[in-house]
């Protein structure tokens, strides 16, 4: 940075460089270069598997036999409890937890995560087989769940093929904990009936707050199930609570500890079914006292292509755009997360192509939609897991336990399984203290988080998720339609070491132009000179409360070049209500009259048309408010092609600054020819120096001079390269700032652009500039 004050003694030499050609041409070329290499790489990387499978070992191979087991231990219990939620049979949730385990370590960019069926998703899955069954009766539940598998991954696959993954951004996560904890306590209520036997006197697919309701009001008609249920949900919370507190207490045990967490699940499920054999079996299958699942198939009896047609797709279409939101976004936040817990980077396009591929494949083993599980994949993880084929492993399990434990899992309780969701979806439920974190990081994100969470309870889940969704593109749409700008002063630094050595920052004011910090010493902008710090990208949306924050700042702290008086009342126009009592006079405002805009465009990646119109209808409407030029100084630009979008309307010349019309609504007339226009502005602009009164004109100085001294390189047929679309130059002036010689209007740094603006800098540059038609090199 440079130091000031600055003088004309000790002069730098030139500085030169090149910016960057910003063209159609160049990029086109950048994104066509190479393409058959590209198109080979694209390839490879939809198998992440070819890139580490010829490095397998014996270590890691024992790790994923370690882990695929104990996940395998997991899912069976889990796969079927899920099944039950989706509203079929277990054995669907069966075939879900083989095909989605075995086919996503081919496709997967994590090592953690585990594919299969989860409890929002065969809510969602539930509620569209209801859905259809109201139409018509054509179809059957588990046709319906293989055709919805079908459709979503199909789409998550072609999203994922056209790396169009970015999308899922756009909703953070307080709205996706919003619907998930909104879905959790959804399933919970509707598993509880399940637990008391009372689930067949009432419709569970209400909504929530009428579930729990009906809930309270038929626990008179509790029957044997909740003996099963309620002993088992403690069973499961005991042995958490007991064995997280032993691993904390005693940590020569932890793996002990989390072998029991792990095998909770299982040895609940066994000794359930054990129990309620010796009860049954002595009953009719008509008689017996409690729930129990009955047959399950042996292996993949049910083997086949998935059946769909034009009306059972028109029926499931409304139904899709929910689907596909619950099975990517869950899926992505669990392997995002566990990529951050573990050290490696996973490619959401990559895991949209998984979870689409396992999806449609499953659907040849009437599996219904699957994706990422978080218990699971916590289990996975904790495991030792070190490569994605664990989950052939567990894919392995899932397929013996088809085909060895079927007749075991005819005694299954269903409160047990009841007791073994709501112990699972609790955990999805956001704690008040994460709400809380929520809250203090940014309300209004907190706020979305609530609505769906009420939107999801007293409504649907489809609505509580429309809800969160839409809520977070409008808050982001707000955001970037009135994006925050701050109005700057100057803070002049000094070294403790070196006084000599000395830099300027830019510090906010407040809306009456103070500092915001009061023990700073914030120097104001130079009289005349406005400081404006975007923060955000320059578009459509906001580009209108952009400039009105401009101009609106400009006509309170600067006064008007010409006193607005009229010789007649008629000549005042009708928007412009004249002098109000307690004004002060014309001749008395002590105010400097405006004459530079410095524009800070530091945090600008983007600039589009409407932008730059709005920029040119501002220039004029100060221009004409200061009865004189008004310059705009540029800063921190970040791309060549914000620069060409500048310059294409006429900002950045050293001598005219013409204004362009860009995107007129309206045609602007003009009488003047863009001779005299050009002729005009350069005699406005404004003398510096406390004497001088020399204008460019006067001495003499035009672009062909500049061009000579090299200040803008020329090619061979003569056009400056410093024209739309080419390179401008730029070389150090005589008080050591670098500054662009064909568009000095555009600068280093916001220091530089001030000073521009500043009166004693243009006096510098006319010298200069002087000196350099005379033939001396600086």
């Amino acid at each position: 940075m440079t130091s000031t004050p600055r003088t004309l003694t000790d002069v730098p030499p030139p500085a030169y460089y090149l910016d960057e050609e910003a063209s159609a041409r160049q990029w086109f070329k950048s994104h066509t270069n190479n393409f058959s290499s590209r198109a080979k790489a694209y390839l490879i990387s939809l198998f992440p598997v070819l890139q580490w499978i010829s490095r397998y070992n014996f270590t890691w191979a024992l790790g994923d036999l370690i882990a695929g087991l104990t996940v395998g231990a997991v899912v069976v219990p889990q796969g079927m409890s899920y099944a039950k939620i989706a509203t079929l049979d277990p054995q669907y949730g069966l075939y879900s937890s083989f095909i989605g385990v075995f086919l996503y370590c081919f496709f997967a960019t994590s090592k953690d995560v585990t594919i299969g069926p989860v409890a929002v998703m065969s809510l969602e899955t539930a509620k569209v087989i209801g859905d259809v069954m109201e139409h018509t009766d054509k179809y059957s539940a588990p046709v319906i769940a293989t055709a919805l598998a079908l459709l979503c991954g199909a789409i998550s696959l072609g999203i994922g093929l056209l790396r169009l993954g970015f999308i899922i951004e756009f909703i953070p996560a307080p709205a996706v904990a919003g619907f998930m904890t909104g879905s959790a306590i959804n399933i919970i209520a509707g598993q509880v009936p399940s637990v008391m036997g009372t689930s067949k006197l009432f419709n569970t697919r209400d909504s929530t707050y009428k579930v729990i309701i009906n809930t309270l009001k038929h626990l008179p008609d509790t029957k044997h199930d909740a003996i099963f249920g309620l002993i088992s949900l403690f069973f499961l919370y005991a042995i958490r609570f007991a064995l997280n507190w032993g691993s904390a207490r005693y940590p020569k045990y932890r793996r002990w500890c989390f072998g029991g967490l792990v095998l909770r699940n299982a040895v609940l499920i066994v000794f359930a079914t054990l129990i309620s054999w010796l009860i049954c079996r002595n009953y009719d299958e008509k008689d017996f006292p409690i729930a129990i699942i009955k047959t399950v198939p042996r292996g993949f009896s049910h083997v086949g292509s998935p059946f769909i047609d034009a009306e059972l797709a028109g029926y499931i279409a409304p139904k899709l755009p929910v689907s596909v939101i619950i099975l990517v976004l869950e899926h992505i936040a669990i392997s995002k997360s566990f990529g951050r817990a573990n050290d490696y980077k996973i490619n959401p396009d990559q895991e949209l192509i998984a979870i689409g591929a396992s999806n449609m494949i499953g659907t040849l083993f009437q599996a219904y939609p699957a994706t990422g599980s978080f218990s699971r994949s916590a289990i996975k993880s904790k495991s030792g897991v070190r490569t994605p084929l664990a989950g052939v492993v567990t894919g392995a399990v899932v397929v013996m336990a088809l085909y060895a434990l079927t007749d075991a899992f005819y005694w299954i309780p269903n409160a047990a399984l009841a007791a073994l969701i709501i112990h699972a979806v609790g955990d999805l439920i956001v704690s008040p203290k994460q709400a809380l974190t929520f809250w203090k990081i940014q309300p209004l994100e907190c706020l979305i988080f609530l609505a769906a969470v009420i939107v999801s309870i007293f409504s649907t889940i489809e609505n509580g998720i429309y809800t969160a969704v839409g809520a977070s593109v409008a808050l982001l749409l707000f955001r970037i339609a009135r994006p925050r700008g701050t109005f700057l002063g100057r803070v002049t630094l000094t070294s403790d070491d070196d006084a000599k050595y000395q830099r300027n920052v830019y510090v906010p004011l407040r809306e009456d132009n103070t500092p915001q910090h009061p023990t700073l010493k914030v120097e104001p902008p130079p009289p005349g000179v406005l400081i404006y710090r975007l923060e955000e990208s320059f578009t459509y949306p906001n580009a209108s409360v952009v400039t009105d924050r401009i101009v609106d700042h400009a006509t309170k702290y600067t006064k008007r070049g010409k006193p607005n008086v009229y010789a007649r009342k008629g000549d005042r126009p009708w928007n412009d209500p004249g002098p109000k009592k307690g004004d002060i006079p014309f001749e008395d405002d002590m105010r400097a009259v405006l004459r530079a805009v410095c524009l800070d465009f530091s945090s600008v990646s983007h600039l589009d048309t409407t932008a730059v119109q709005a920029l040119v209808d501002t220039r004029k409407q100060l221009s004409k408010y200061a009865d004189r030029s008004v310059e705009f100084h540029f800063a921190n630009i970040l791309s060549p092609w914000i620069k060409r979008a500048l310059i294409a309307a006429g900002f950045g010349d050293v001598v005219t600054q013409r204004i362009k019309e860009v995107a007129s609504a309206v045609p602007q007339p003009d009488a003047r020819t863009a001779r005299e226009a050009d002729e005009e502005e350069i005699s406005q602009i404004v003398d510096v120096g406390s004497s001088s009164g020399t204008s460019y004109s006067q001495l003499g100085v035009e672009m062909n001079d500049l061009e000579k001294s090299g200040g803008v390189e020329t090619n061979e047929k003569g056009r400056s390269r410093g024209s739309v679309g080419g390179t401008s130059s730029q070389r150090t002036s005589e008080d050591g700032s670098v500054v662009i010689v064909r568009y000095p209007f555009f600068h280093i740094d916001l220091d530089d652009a001030v000073y521009a603006a500043s009166r004693e800098y243009n006096g510098i540059l006319k010298t200069s500039l002087a000196r350099e038609k005379q033939g001396k090199r600086l």
